[in-house]
């Protein structure tokens, strides 16, 4: 595993396999003594009178490498608990710089630094060891600087690919965009690549168990279908086609492939366990759950298999999600004035009592349909017509408490003229049913008086 400081350790090698190159090739016979340095260009001093001739390597620039970035599992599980320590994979590009302190100086020293990067395409193990050995093995008089005797704990002579140098190519676009940034001038360069550095985190991870038994299981795929919902007002009422799903009813379920050994009904999240009896290849019958809120929900039929040791039910074939409104029903109402009888328009209350109880994060309106008065008994008309907006049920202030329900409302209404009116509430769209007279076919509950 190499530590963070794998990219200047890196740096200390190439350095170090250019001024060893030098020193073995007899350089200095040639064109004098020669400085091998990392700094940035523009750190360079090139108008001092003892100059001396100089071979630079410098990092320009730190890439991902594709090959390596994900070839490693995540590093942590659903619960966000740490699972694994993937290397962070890093290629290094290098600008080789010759500064020449006379004539052709620059141009010699180009082309032993590029001798020996072609003849070390690979940094060989030991040569890393020994560039970054331990500085208390090579004694206090090694020369190293502060900053370098760190390096040895890098590991990088350990990770598992060893780096390779490969030299790149710049157009003279690239080449002129990148010393005006360095705001230096320009000398002769050549690039390269130094890759693939992996730095890995030493950081705890949790390991779970081995596998100590392999379990292989087969079964037929068997899909549930979900064509059509229907509602039932009891066991042993008749089916009801296309009629409103009401609290307390029985959800019916049209389809085919329901048969299963172990068959559960998911309602808005809710699972219930249909009876045996309930369950046949084309049909599962099956309880609305008390606890549902009234609005839109989705129903699924789920085939479970007992798998394991202990065996445990596992889920294993899901139907298409069919979707149903639940819609609530007006228990009863009454109306409570805010001034007296007499005054038009009125102002008021209107107290019911809804089925299901409806949850303090949804919306509540109710409707009112004016009656005909003279009309007996009364019908719908085209009267007046009103919603009311029930008022916010959530606290702002102390903080938020966890979502409760109510069944009791009282909603306050403003300018009803006085009258007979049909009762209807919207509960996150879901509209309670009005009952019809089967005699004249109009709406006739449920209804409140305003006087």
């Amino acid at each position: 595993m190499t530590s963070a400081l794998a990219i200047a350790s890196v740096t200390a090698v190439l350095r170090d396999l250019l001024n060893n190159g030098l020193i073995d090739s007899d350089i200095s016979s040639v064109i004098g003594n020669v400085v091998v340095s990392t700094l940035a260009p523009d750190r360079i001093d090139i108008t001092s009178n003892d100059q001396q001739s100089q071979l630079n390597l410098f990092l320009y620039q730190v890439t991902p490498n594709a090959s390596w970035r994900n070839i490693d599992l995540p590093a942590r599980n659903a619960a966000g608990e740490r699972i694994s320590n993937p290397p962070l994979a890093l290629n290094l590009h290098y600008l080789l710089t010759a500064y020449g302190a006379q004539d052709l100086h620059a141009e010699i020293l180009l082309g032993y630094g590029m001798q020996l990067f072609h003849e070390t395409p690979v940094l060989p193990r030991k040569a890393i060891r020994t560039s970054l050995q331990n500085p208390a093995q090579v004694g206090s008089g090694s020369g190293l600087p502060a900053a370098m005797r760190a390096l040895f704990t890098s590991e990088l002579a350990e990770q598992v690919e060893q780096i390779k140098i490969v030299p790149e190519t710049l157009n003279t676009e690239e080449i002129s965009r990148m010393w005006s940034a360095f705001q230096a001038h320009y000398r002769p360069t050549a690039a390269y690549q130094a890759s693939v550095v992996l730095i890995e985190s030493k950081q705890s991870i949790k390991i779970s168990l081995p596998v100590a038994e392999r379990q292989v299981h087969v079964f037929p795929f068997s899909q549930a279908v979900i064509d059509e919902i229907r509602s039932q007002v009891k066991t042993g009422d008749p089916i009801l086609i296309n009629q409103p799903i009401l609290p307390g009813q029985n959800l019916v379920l049209m389809g085919h492939q329901f048969s299963g050994s172990n068959v559960i009904v998911d309602v808005g999240g809710i699972e219930v366990l249909p009876a045996a009896g309930d369950v046949t290849d084309n049909q599962i019958i099956v309880a609305i759950p008390a606890a549902l809120k009234s609005g839109v929900h989705g129903v699924r039929v789920i085939h479970q298999q007992a798998m394991g040791k202990p065996a445990l039910p596992h889920r294993m074939f899901e139907s298409n999600v069919a979707a149903f409104v639940l819609r609530p029903v007006i228990d009863e109402a009454s109306i409570s004035f805010a001034v007296g009888p007499g005054d038009n328009p009125i102002d008021g209350t209107v107290l019911f009592k809804v089925n299901p109880p409806v949850g303090d994060n949804q919306s509540v309106v109710l409707i009112l349909n004016e009656l005909a008065p003279n009309v007996s008994p009364p019908v719908a008309s085209s009267g007046a017509s009103y919603s009311f907006i029930a008022p916010s049920r959530t606290n702002v202030s102390p903080p938020l408490s966890p979502p409760d329900s109510t069944q009791n409302f009282a909603i306050p209404i403003r300018g009803v003229k006085a009258g007979t009116y049909l009762l209807r509430v919207q509960v996150d769209g879901a509209e309670s049913p009005l009952i019809v007279n089967v005699n004249t076919g109009q709406y006739v509950e449920p209804q409140v008086e305003i006087a």
